[in-house]
C-alpha cells in the first residue's frame, strides 16, 4: 500500500480501546489528515482494537491485530517492521504510546529538533513526570546502575521521532525487539533530544507494575550484555587480585610473627575463597562474552509471523 502522508505515527494498544481513541481523536485534530497511523493491537481480547476509531477521526491508517501478546517493545518493533516496507525518504515517523503520557501536542518540537541533517532521530527527555516519589527514586538509582554496567547513559523512552533511513536501520537489529531505548543507543545512529513533559494518563490504570518495569529495565541491559559481562569479569578479575595481594601479606605476617592466634587461618581461608569464586566468575563471563558474540546475528524483524490481521481504514472523502 502506498502512504501519501508525511508524518507516521506508530503506537502499540493493549486492552486500551478508551485512551487510544482519544489519542487518534487528538492526533486528528492536531495533525488533520495528514498523518497516517499504524496502530498495533497487542493481542488484545477484552478490549480488542477497531478500525472505526480511525475512520470515525477521519484519518488514514491501518489496525495490525496479533496472534498474541508480544510485550510493550516487541509490538512497536513489529510495527515499524510494517513501516519500513512502505515508508519514502521524505517520511517520518513517530512512536508513541497511546496512554496519553505522550502528548500529541508536543510532536512538532521533535519533528523540528529532526530538520538537521546531523540527526537521525530525535528522543524526548522528561521535563516533568506524573509519578509517585518511590518510582522517581528508583528510576534515579537504575540510570546510575545502566551506567555503571554499560558505560552509557539511557534517560528516554519509546516517544521518539525518526528518519526514514533510521528505520531502515532499526528494524535489522534484534535488539530492537527486546528494548527500543535500548536499540537506539546500540544502532550509533546521531540522536538529538528534546525536553518534554510528560502528561496523565487518559483513562485507567497503568498495566506495567514493579516487576514489570524493573524487567523492562533489565532487558535494557540484555541489548549491551557484551558490555555488561566485560565489566563485570575486569571487576571480578580485581576483586581475585586483590585477594592474592591480600594472601600474601598474610603470609608474610604470620612469618613476621605479627599474626594473633586463629587470625591467619581464617584471613587467608576467606581470601582463597574469594580468589577461587572470583576467578570462576571471571571465566564464565569470559566464556559468555564470546558466545554473545559469536551467536551475534543481524537479522530482519520477521514481524509478518505475528499479524494475524491487517485492517486498512477507509476514509471517505467527505471526512477529509
Amino acid at each position: 500500500m502506498n502512504i501519501n502522508q508525511h508524518l507516521i505515527i506508530v503506537t502499540p494498544v493493549y486492552e486500551d480501546v478508551e485512551a487510544s481513541s482519544r489519542l487518534i481523536k487528538e492526533l486528528a485534530v492536531q495533525f488533520k489528515q495528514d498523518i497516517f497511523v499504524v496502530a498495533v493491537d497487542d493481542g488484545s481480547i477484552k478490549q480488542p482494537l477497531e478500525i472505526t476509531g480511525l475512520e470515525g477521526a477521519g484519518i488514514d491508517g491501518v489496525v495490525l491485530k496479533l496472534r498474541r501478546n508480544v510485550g510493550h517493545q516487541r509490538a512497536i518493533a513489529i510495527g515499524l517492521g510494517y513501516v519500513s516496507e512502505h515508508i519514502q525518504p521524505h517520511q517520518h515517523v513517530v512512536v508513541m504510546d497511546s496512554d496519553g503520557e505522550d502528548l500529541p501536542s508536543t510532536i512538532p518540537s521533535l519533528l523540528k529538533s529532526l530538520e538537521s541533517d546531523q540527526v537521525d532521530v530525535v528522543v524526548a527527555q522528561r521535563k516533568s513526570r506524573v509519578e509517585t516519589f518511590r518510582f522517581k527514586a528508583f528510576y534515579a538509582i537504575y540510570k546510575r546502575f545502566f551506567s555503571l554496567m554499560t558505560g552509557r547513559s539511557i534517560s528516554f523512552g519509546n516517544f521518539m521521532a525518526l528518519k526514514s533511513h533510521a528505520i531502515k536501520r532499526l528494524v535489522v537489529m534484534q535488539e530492537l525487539s527486546i528494548h527500543v531505548a535500548g536499540a537506539v543507543l546500540a544502532s550509533k545512529l546521531r540522536a538529538g533530544v528534546c525536553s518534554l513533559d510528560r502528561g496523565p494518563r487518559y483513562a485507567g490504570q497503568s498495566k506495567m507494575n514493579f516487576v514489570g518495569l524493573t524487567l523492562h529495565g533489565f532487558k535494557a541491559l540484555m541489548v549491551f550484555a557484551e558490555d555488561v559481562l566485560v565489566r563485570v569479569g575486569i571487576a571480578c578479575a580485581l576483586i581475585a587480585s586483590l585477594s592474592v595481594v591480600g594472601a600474601v601479606a598474610a603470609v608474610i605476617l604470620k612469618l613476621l610473627g605479627f599474626s594473633t592466634p586463629g587470625w591467619f587461618s581464617v584471613a587467608l581461608g576467606i581470601l582463597v575463597l574469594m580468589f577461587l569464586q572470583t576467578g570462576a566468575l571471571t571465566l564464565m563471563t569470559l566464556m559468555l562474552t564470546g558466545v554473545v558474540r559469536g551467536g551475534t546475528v543481524t537479522t530482519a524483524i520477521a514481524y509478518h509471523d505475528f499479524i494475524e490481521q491487517v485492517i486498512k481504514a477507509t476514509v471517505s472523502s467527505s471526512s477529509k
